[in-house]
C-alpha cells in the first residue's frame, strides 16, 4: 500500500473504533512517537507494543471520527504529513470535541515504518474530564 492508501486505511480503522486492528497497518520494528503527549512525550517502538497501546485505546470511552484530512505530499514518495481533526466523544459522559492533528507518516513496503504524531492532547485531556 501506498503512503495515502495506509492512511485511508488507518481512517476507516479509527472511524469504525476497531482500534487493535490498526497494529496490521505497522512494519515489526515500527517507532510511533509522540512529542507533545502529557505528561510527558513518549515513544513506542515494534508492533507488538503498539498493538497493547491500540487494544488499551479500544477499551477506553473515547471515540473518533476523522475529519477533514489534508494530505501533503513530500519529496519523499515513501512519506506524508497529514492535517486533520478528530471529532471525539466520550461514551461515559457524552461530552463531545474537536481535537485537532498532524501526523508525519513513513511507509515501506506497504507498512508504516515510523510516525510523529502531534495530537492536541488537552484537548483529549478536557474530553477525558483531566
Amino acid at each position: 500500500m501506498t503512503p495515502q492508501e495506509l492512511w485511508h486505511e488507518r481512517v476507516r480503522i479509527i472511524n469504525e473504533h476497531r482500534w487493535a486492528d490498526l497494529a496490521g497497518l505497522y512494519a515489526d520494528d515500527a517507532v510511533v512517537e509522540m512529542a507533545f503527549a502529557t505528561p510527558e512525550p513518549f515513544r513506542i517502538s515494534g508492533r507488538q507494543a503498539l498493538a497493547d497501546r491500540l487494544t488499551s485505546m479500544g477499551q477506553g470511552p473515547l471515540r473518533f471520527e476523522v475529519r477533514d484530512a489534508v494530505i501533503h505530499e513530500t519529496a519523499d514518495p515513501e512519506t506524508i504529513i497529514v492535517e486533520y481533526r478528530y471529532h471525539g466523544t466520550n461514551t461515559a459522559t457524552g461530552q463531545t470535541g474537536e481535537i485537532n492533528n498532524i501526523q508525519l507518516f513513513r511507509s515501506r513496503d506497504g507498512k508504516l515504518v515510523e510516525t510523529h504524531d502531534y495530537h492536541d492532547h488537552h484537548a483529549i485531556g478536557v474530553l477525558l474530564g483531566r
